[in-house]
């Protein structure tokens, strides 16, 4: 019996800087190592992408002509699409289909006008209909799904994401080093991150606050909440960092603090854990999932709440030193056992 082939697809790995990059990275180069010869396995990506997983598989460029015809299409026992975006149409292989869906962030959101979410969720609808298999990354994205797509759950499974154990070489300091303790979050500079609401933390203590991540206008009104607050001094807006940057905030922040209202799973979460860090999160979508009870959560955004869990949460973590517990936790998200599942996923659609 010859080795079944199968097409990954990355091509949402164009902007360095996204959560989409450190999945497919993580996941990607996980899977090559946890293969072990049971696929020959082949990754579909754009051809500016950064990173192409040291040559150690085959690549197969997008090009805009697949959306018509992609002559490959029947050269494949698995396709599975990583993300939900499928620039590479479900319909346009002939092979076994397996689809990742990241999240339904948008009914949550209610940004969009109630058509275009309608239209979302049946072009989401009839992606899944083509998929012999669906993956969420998280069981709140999987009740998402079911309960709008309820003819999704015969085929839908969690794995969970991995997480990457970043390291920072030694004497390694980043563009900006803080003076003094600081608090930090990375993420896009966007509404749902919820970073406008963090500036009230640093009342009645000498933290600086950093944020690292692409900007956007939102970047205006976390200066306005941090001018409000008086701590605007203590406020440092980086724009996006390296990864050696970004392992050097984890490992020598004093807490890590991620109010998002909407989150598929949340990777920053678990690489700031690994490092023993306390994290402060919001208490919606997936995050207390992801978070467990080694976190400290926001039951809502009114600011002397939130004061008292991020005194308490400093405090606690202190005293009772949580570091080892929160390390363990983080143990628990591994790309490595991402990987293994969906290589057994692979087994079991090709057995159905």
């Amino acid at each position: 019996m010859s080795t079944p082939k199968v097409l990954v697809t990355f091509d949402s790995m164009k902007n360095p800087n996204s959560g989409y990059y450190s999945f497919g990275k993580g996941l990607g180069d996980a899977l090559i190592d946890q293969n072990k010869n049971k696929f020959i396995l082949s990754y579909y990506m754009f051809r500016n992408t950064i990173y192409f997983f040291n040559n150690k598989v085959k690549i197969v460029f997008l090009s805009r002509f697949h959306r018509i015809f992609f002559w490959r299409y029947n050269q494949y026992d698995i396709v599975h699409f990583t993300d939900q975006t499928c620039r590479l149409r479900p319909w346009k292989v002939k092979a076994k289909r397996i689809m990742t869906i990241h999240d339904v962030n948008n009914v949550h959101l209610k940004f969009k006008p109630e058509r275009k979410i309608k239209a979302l969720i049946s072009n989401l609808k009839n992606k899944i209909s083509y998929c012999d298999k669906v993956v969420a990354i998280s069981q709140f994205v999987a009740d998402d799904i079911i309960r709008l797509i309820p003819e999704a759950e015969s085929k839908l499974s969690v794995i969970h994401n991995g997480a990457d154990k970043l390291h920072v070489p030694d004497n390694f300091l980043p563009n900006y080093v803080p003076a003094g303790p600081f608090v930090f979050t990375i993420g896009l500079l966007s509404v749902q991150k919820g970073f406008h609401l963090i500036p009230p933390l640093l009342i009645g203590n000498d933290y600086e606050l950093i944020i690292a991540g692409i900007e956007t206008v939102h970047k205006n009104v976390i200066i306005e909440e941090a001018e409000k607050f008086g701590v605007i001094d203590r406020l440092k807006i980086t724009g996006p960092v390296t990864d050696f940057e970004k392992a050097w905030y984890y490992k020598n922040c004093s807490a890590f603090v991620f109010p998002s209202i909407a989150e598929g799973f949340g990777l920053p979460v678990i690489e700031a854990m690994y490092f023993g860090k306390p994290v402060f999160l919001s208490k919606f979508t997936s995050l207390p999932e992801v978070g467990g009870n080694v976190a400290y959560y926001f039951d809502n955004f009114e600011v002397e709440h939130m004061q008292q869990v991020f005194d308490h949460g400093i405090k606690d973590f202190k005293e009772y030193n949580r570091a080892e517990a929160i390390i363990n936790h983080a143990g628990k998200f591994s790309w490595e056992k991402s990987a293994e599942k969906y290589l057994n996923l692979y087994n079991e659609v090709l057995r159905d």
